[in-house]
């Protein structure tokens, strides 16, 4: 550990291991309660459309879900745990283990910031409530079935799919939900966000950019405790749940009723719970924005 992180350990508190290695049990079991489904597909060669989407999108692990970290801020006093030989992680003079926080900025120190000017931004804006999920439909307008992202049947066909795109304003803020429009709706959207404007458009009111928290949380790895990247993951899940309810895809094989966004009761719907999801997100942007300040500070 270097001298100017042996110096900042010593402000750190340290966690008894009674105290932190409890904390540890009850984080892998709730990953492990988050994770069955997933692990048991995997075990059984199957897949599920809405479930899988955050594993393969996001590169997330059930394993990974499951390794708890204290966070930056907290020192571990020596125990049974691995910490010591994971990356980024420093052994102090006393033995207590924590997160090298010089170390973690000179490897990852360029996505803190971007990951912090993002999310300060992001809150910034009021949330946009209007966009109704037709970055779905988008995906999708105009494309022979073969070339569809997903292995379900559209709900209204493929005229009545195209229809909805071309009655409803699409207006679609988040870069990596834009990419994936079909060539014909690109210019169907009102916007035009590139990665070069993610920072001056994300908007919290936005079902990706509340979703992609789970990204930031992975990003900024061992930075993260473990509780909040838990909360990231169960709110981007329930998002994603939203997200196909109110897509062209016929989801209710899967146990998921439509949210008919082509109906004024189903656009309602969509509206009021995406309005949820933008409240649930606040303290979780927040305290990832405390992460990052933690961090860089």
């Amino acid at each position: 550990m270097t001298e100017r992180a042996r110096g900042a350990a010593a402000t750190r508190p340290v966690l008894e291991v009674q105290d932190w290695t409890e904390r540890a049990r009850r984080h892998a079991e709730r990953a492990d309660a988050l994770t069955v489904s997933r692990r048991e597909r995997r075990a059984a060669g199957a897949s599920h459309p809405i479930d899988d989407f955050l594993y393969d999108y996001y590169g997330v692990t059930p394993g990974r879900l499951r390794r708890w970290h204290p966070g930056v801020g907290a020192m571990l006093a020596p125990g049974p745990g691995e910490h010591a030989s994971w990356r980024w992680y420093a052994t102090g003079d006393d033995g207590a283990v924590g997160l090298d926080v010089t170390a973690f900025l000179t490897d990852r120190g360029p996505t803190v910031r971007y990951i912090r000017d993002l999310l300060v931004a992001t809150a910034s804006r009021p949330a946009f409530a209007g966009c109704l999920g037709l970055h779905e439909w988008a995906m999708v307008y105009r494309q022979d079935d073969a070339r569809r992202r997903h292995d379900l049947p559209l709900r209204l066909g493929r005229e009545g799919t195209d229809a909805v795109v071309e009655s409803h304003p699409v207006r679609c803020s988040h870069v990596d939900a834009f990419r994936f429009f079909t060539p014909q709706a690109v210019a169907l959207n009102r916007l035009q966000p590139t990665r070069a404007t993610q920072v001056a458009m994300e908007q919290p009111g936005c079902l990706h950019a509340n979703m992609d928290c789970l990204k930031w949380a992975l990003k900024l790895g061992p930075a993260v405790p473990g509780d909040l990247l838990l909360d990231c993951f169960e709110l981007a899940r329930d998002i994603r749940t939203l997200d196909m309810q109110a897509s062209p895809y016929d989801v209710s094989t899967l146990g998921a009723p439509a949210v008919r966004i082509e109906t004024p009761r189903g656009r309602a719907e969509y509206v009021t719970r995406q309005r949820g999801f933008a409240e649930r997100t606040v303290p979780l942007r927040q305290h990832l924005v405390e992460v990052c300040e933690t961090v860089l500070a």
